[in-house]
């Protein structure tokens, strides 16, 4: 880990059971935190066997999955199908269970610029700019979310290297500068839909996400 990075600590956790709409349950351990630098209330969810799995990795054995999740209320609560955030955190839950691991909710909304900004992005992309012309229009960053939290969490947890479930390679980026090892990146799943074709289209083009689209962006 980054010996500049201020330490956080463990602050609360709790045994919370979870279902999803269409069905799927499983049961996940809840982290909070003390010390985290931007002060918001980030959280860690510890699903399938995810204490072997630190305990594990840290004897030299295979690292834990993990996905740092960016808070998206209107797809992950109302699925707006405006993105692909709801369906990318249902399929996140399913497969760091079965692998064992954390997915981190980051309360980062809007590619970090929050809930109101990112609904006038959303005026702005109606009217004919992709999701990052939309932010740059606003006065905002094309991405502003900062992973720093996301590596303070992982090293109050105890993990040191990683598996990163993500199509993101600023993701992977920030955590290596962080002093997170990302010992693999593997993808999630294309969850398009006609209302987010444009919006995958731009994370492909203007974000290099790594997304195999059925068209060309």
């Amino acid at each position: 880990m980054d010996e500049t990075l201020p330490a956080a600590t463990v602050r609360t956790q709790v045994t919370v059971p979870l279902r999803f709409p269409d069905g799927y349950v499983t049961t996940a351990r809840v982290f909070s935190f003390e010390g985290l630098v931007d002060g918001r209330e980030h959280l860690a969810f510890g699903l399938g066997e995810w204490a072997a799995a630190v305990a594990g990795h840290t004897a030299g054995g295979p690292p834990p999955m993990v996905r740092p999740h960016s808070e998206c209320l209107t797809g992950d609560v109302f699925g707006s199908q405006r993105c692909d955030c709801g369906p990318q955190l249902r399929e996140a839950v399913e497969r760091i269970a079965e692998a064992d691991g954390f997915l981190l909710y980051l309360r980062q909304e809007g590619r970090g610029i929050g809930l109101y900004a990112k609904l006038d992005a959303y005026a702005l992309q109606d009217a004919g700019l992709d999701t990052y012309e939309a932010n740059l229009a606003l006065g905002r960053g094309a991405d502003e979310r900062d992973y720093t939290v996301a590596a303070q969490m992982l090293a109050a947890l105890g993990v040191s290297r990683v598996v990163l479930l993500s199509n993101n390679p600023d993701k992977a980026a920030q955590l290596d500068r962080l002093g997170v090892t990302v010992a693999d990146r593997v993808p999630t799943g294309v969850h398009l839909s006609p209302a987010n074709a444009g919006y995958l289209a731009a994370k492909v083009s203007r974000g290099d996400h790594a997304l195999d689209l059925p068209f060309v962006p």
